[in-house]
């Protein structure tokens, strides 16, 4: 029996020393799991919108050496009748309004700060658009109806072989893609595993084989539909979606704080979900886009793909939320008005005509709620008639 026991003793301490050897050599990816799948616990999401570059690798996205760009302050405003309601009930993060180029109102909630760099989600989105825009214009890229496998080789053979760039910005692929944030086996909660792991985001798209529909038949939200046009603009250019968005888009609105792409385990940019900027570096950006891609003096994004990229072009279904490249439209939207938008309350709200941007953000684990989002789009529509 003491032979038994000495055996089995060895035995246990083999597996705790192993147990300890891979905790140790997997250290950081078991790190970046948890930070994964208690990212929007909510004790911690606030704080972890904030800090994103705590649980994944990072980007940077320097903010250049010119000198920050004047956000000039204009006549301060109130906020509508419930907008503590509002506030409250979103987990508002952060609010910004400016009109006429001029900056109305800011506040910071929920113990956030103006220094704070918050996630983008699919805030982000609209920024890859607007630089394809401008590689469309210098020609890197001939057409948006060019198939994506003509820049993006790796994705021949699967589900899609076949689409355009026009498809793909209209979130029209037509590739099966589960985008349930509450399910733990969808394929988005799937790919943010491979992008705490390590993994290869251009090897998960090409991994999709199954369509629901033609290319451009029908418009369904799938997130991993704008990797393929990061992928693209990769192929054209040959360098990264990092380095082009900071020295075409970014350089230009003259940052006061710079920011950092979440990226995979290639050091592959997250370009659908994975900016962090100050809310007041997200406003340069949304104001840039209202002044139809001018800033400072100077045309960032053609005006001619602002105006098509904003424009309701994708086959969504009658009466829902209208969709363009990469940029949301409301159902009875008038002309001008238009949003990017993330999960969780990310918003850069626009209406041309009454010259008003604004910038949400929020830790808002309720945004799925029925009517959560026509709420948040009544009140920027309420801030508007109030300036």
């Amino acid at each position: 029996m003491r032979t038994i026991g000495k055996w089995l003793g060895r035995i246990l301490l083999a597996l705790v020393l192993a147990i300890i050897v891979v905790g140790l050599w997997k250290r950081e990816e078991i790190t970046r799991l948890w930070a994964v799948n208690t990212l929007f616990d909510e004790g911690k999401i606030v704080r972890n919108f904030s800090h994103m570059d705590a649980a994944f690798r990072t980007a940077p996205l320097p903010r250049g050496e010119a000198a920050a760009s004047p956000l000039p302050e204009g006549a301060p405003i109130a906020l509508p009748e419930g907008s503590d309601t509002w506030l409250q009930e979103r987990a508002v993060t952060s609010l910004l309004v400016m009109k006429d180029g001029q900056l109305r109102f800011e506040d910071y909630y929920l113990g956030t700060a103006p220094e704070d760099r918050r996630i983008s989600w699919s805030v982000a989105k609209s920024y890859l658009s607007a630089l394809l825009g401008v590689l469309l214009k210098e020609g890197a890229i001939a057409s948006i109806d060019d198939p994506v496998t003509e820049y993006a080789p790796a994705l021949k053979g699967s589900a899609y072989d076949g689409a355009s760039i026009r498809n793909v910005l209209n979130m029209a692929s037509g590739v099966t893609f589960d985008e349930d944030y509450f399910d733990f086996n969808s394929d988005i909660n799937r790919m943010g595993r491979v992008v705490a792991l390590g993994g290869t985001l251009d090897d998960f798209a090409a991994s999709f084989t199954d369509r629901f529909a033609e290319p451009g038949e029908t418009w369904q939200y799938v997130s991993i539909d704008t990797h393929v046009i990061g992928m693209v603009i990769r192929g054209a250019t040959g360098r990264s979606v990092t380095g082009l968005l900071q020295e075409k888009i970014l350089a230009p609105l003259g940052l006061e704080s710079g920011g950092y792409y979440i990226t995979d385990g290639a050091g592959v940019a997250f370009v659908l979900g994975g900016l962090n900027f100050t809310t007041r570096d997200f406003a340069r950006f949304g104001q840039m886009i209202l002044q139809n891609g001018e800033y400072g003096g100077k045309q960032v994004v053609p005006a001619d793909w602002v105006a098509a990229s904003t424009a309701a072009s994708a086959p969504t279904a009658p009466g829902k939320t209208r969709y363009g490249f990469q940029w949301w439209i409301p159902a009875d939207a008038h002309e001008g008005e238009f949003f990017g938008r993330g999960v969780y309350g990310q918003y850069i709200y626009i209406d041309q005509p009454a010259g008003v941007l604004i910038v949400a953000t929020g830790a808002d684990r309720r945004f799925r709620d029925e009517g959560a989002h026509e709420q948040n789009v009544e009140f920027f529509r309420k801030i508007v008639q109030n300036l």
